[in-house]
C-alpha cells in the first residue's frame, strides 16, 4: 500500500487514527497491539504471502534478543547469538535479493545452476536492518530487551517506516514503545509534515519521473546531449523528492502516533563537499553502517591510513550491495568511494571558490546516479556517451517540449532542494502573526487537496525505494 494512494489516504489512515484515539485512547498496550495488527495488514495489502517473512523475522529476532540478554546477565559471551542473528537475517536477505544474481554470475563462469524466479518482498532491506538493530542494540545496552514479542513486532513492522525507511534504530524508539506522549502539537505538526512529503512525492517527484524515464529509456536509441542532461537533472530531483518525501511522510505519521523518528535528509544538495553531501543524504542508512560496520572495524581510530581506507571501502561496498543485485549499484558505490578518497587525501575541492565547492559534489552525485538509474553498465555507458556529445546530436525538440511542459515542477524542485522552507518557516514563526499562521495552514490544505486530486485522477505514481 502506497502512502500516496487513495486507499491509504481516505480509508486506512483515517480508520487507524479513529480507532487509536477514540476507543483505545487510554489503553497503551491495546494501542500497541492494534498498531502491530494494522502494520501487518498494511504490509499484507499488496504482499499477502510475504507478511509471513515479516512475522518470521519478528519471531526469530525476538528470541535472539532474549538469548543475548540471557548471556549478558550471566556474563557469558554473546558471540554465538550475534553471529547466528547475522547469519540468519542476512541469509534470508541474500536468498530473496541476491540469490538469482549470484547464480547468474556463476552460470556465466561455467556453472549450470537452474535459476529460480524469486519475487522480492517490498522493503525487505529496511525491516531486516531494523530487526538486526534490535538484537545489536540489546547487546550494546542501547535499549532494554523486550519480553513481549508483540512489542518487538511493533518496532520492526510499524507501518510509517516499514517499507522504505527511514531505518529506525532500536535505541531511538525503545522507550517510546511504552512511554511516548501524544499531544495536539505533535499531531498537527505530524499532519503538516506528512502533507509536505505527500506534495514532494505527488506534485514534484511523479512529474519529474516522466522526464527521467523517457530520457533513460532512450539511451542508445536517439538520445541527444541536451535531453540526456535534462533527464539526468530530472532524475536526481525525482530521487530526492521521492525518498525525502517518503521520509517526511513517515516522520509525520510517526509524530501523529507519538513516535519521534530522526531526520533522514538535511538538504544534501546544499553541501560544499562530497562527504558533506553524503552525511546529509539517507542519514539513517549512513548511521546504521557507521554504528554497525564502520565503528566495529575500528572507525577512524585505527593505527594506519590503509586501515581507515579499508573501513571506508567496506562501508561503501556494503552500501552499494544493499541497494540491489546489479553491477550498476556496485559501480555507483565504488565510484563514490574513489571520489571521497580523492577529496579526503587528494585535496579535491580544497581551497576552491565557494561556488565550485558546492558545484563539484553535486556534479559527482548527478554523474554517479547515471549508474544508479541505469539497468546495466552498458546502458549507463551509452547514457554517458549521449551526455558528452556522442549520441544522436546536441539538441532536439524533445528537450524544448519537456522544458516547456514541466518547467514549473523542475523550478519548484530546484527551489525546495535548497533550505528555503526552514528559513521561511523560521521567519514566519518569529513574526507571531495570525495572518501568516492562517496562510501557512491554507497552504498546507491546498497542497493536500491538489495532491489528492492528482492521486484520484490516477496520475503516474512510481516509487523508487520500493525496489530496496
Amino acid at each position: 500500500m502506497l502512502f500516496s494512494s487513495s486507499v491509504f489516504l481516505f480509508l486506512f489512515l483515517p480508520l487507524v487514527l479513529i480507532i487509536y484515539y477514540v476507543p483505545l485512547r487510554r489503553f497503551r498496550q491495546a494501542q500497541n497491539i492494534f498498531l502491530l495488527l494494522a502494520s501487518l495488514g498494511f504490509y499484507a495489502w499488496g504482499e499477502p504471502w510475504f507478511v509471513l517473512v515479516m512475522i518470521g523475522s519478528i519471531v526469530i529476532n525476538y528470541f535472539f534478543g532474549l538469548w543475548v540478554d540471557y548471556n549478558k546477565r550471566r556474563d557469558r559471551s554473546c558471540r554465538a547469538p550475534i553471529l547466528l542473528a547475522l547469519l540468519i537475517n542476512l541469509g534470508v536477505l541474500f536468498v530473496f535479493k541476491y540469490l538469482m544474481f549470484t547464480l547468474g554470475i556463476l552460470n556465466g563462469l561455467g556453472a549450470s545452476f537452474v535459476i529460480p524466479v524469486i519475487e522480492l518482498p517490498i522493503g525487505i532491506s529496511f525491516f531486516t536492518f531494523q530487526a538486526l538493530s534490535y538484537v545489536l542494540d540489546v547487546h550494546r545496552d542501547r535499549g532494554k530487551v523486550q519480553r513481549s514479542p508483540l512489542k518487538v513486532g511493533l518496532y520492526i513492522s510499524f507501518f510509517p517506516q516499514l517499507i522504505a525507511g527511514p531505518i529506525v534504530k532500536y535505541e531511538t524508539v525503545a522507550d517510546q514503545i511504552d512511554n511516548r506522549k501524544e499531544s495536539w502539537e505533535d499531531f498537527s505538526a505530524g499532519c503538516a509534515r506528512f502533507v509536505v512529503g505527500l506534495g514532494k512525492k505527488v506534485l514534484l517527484s511523479n512529474q519529474l519521473a516522466i522526464i527521467a524515464d523517457r530520457a533513460y529509456g532512450m539511451a542508445g536509441d536517439g538520445l541527444t546531449t541536451s535531453f540526456a542532461w535534462l533527464g539526468a537533472v530530472a532524475y536526481i530531483l525525482q530521487l530526492y523528492n521521492d525518498f525525502s518525501g517518503y521520509s517526511d511522510m513517515a516522520i509525520g505519521l510517526g509524530r501523529m502516533f507519538g513516535f519521534h523518528f530522526l531526520e533522514n535528509f538535511n538538504y544534501p544538495f546544499a553541501a560544499t563537499s562530497l562527504a558533506g553531501l553524503w552525511r546529509r543524504w539517507h542519514i539513517s542508512l549512513a548511521t546504521w553502517f557507521r554504528d554497525y560496520v564502520y565503528i566495529p572495524l575500528g572507525g577512524s581510530r585505527v593505527d594506519s591510513r590503509a586501515k581507515l581506507i579499508r573501513n571506508i571501502f567496506m562501508v561503501w561496498l556494503c552500501t552499494g550491495i544493499w541497494h540491489g543485485a546489479n553491477w550498476t549499484y556496485l559501480a555507483w558505490g565504488m565510484v563514490n568511494f574513489a571520489m571521497l578518497m580523492l577529496e579526503k587525501y587528494g585535496g579535491l575541492g580544497r581551497g576552491w571558490p565557494k561556488f565550485f565547492q558546492w558545484l563539484y559534489p553535486l556534479a559527482v552525485f548527478l554523474l554517479t546516479c547515471v549508474f544508479f538509474r541505469s539497468d546495466s553498465i552498458g546502458a549507463a555507458l551509452q547514457y554517458f556517451q549521449a551526455m558528452f556529445g556522442f549520441g544522436a546530436g546536441l539538441g532536439d525538440g524533445l528537450t524544448v517540449l519537456y522544458l516547456t511542459e514541466c518547467w514549473l515542477p523542475l523550478l519548484a524542485a530546484v527551489v525546495f532542494a535548497a533550505p528555503v522552507a526552514p528559513r521561511l518557516r523560521d521567519w514566519v514563526g518569529k513574526r507571531n502573526c495570525v495572518a501568516l499562521d492562517l496562510g501557512y495552514a491554507l497552504l498546507i490544505a491546498g497542497v493536500f487537496l491538489v495532491s489528492a486530486s492528482f492521486i484520484i485522477k490516477g496520475t503516474y505514481n512510481p516509487f523508487i525505494y520500493f525496489n530496496f
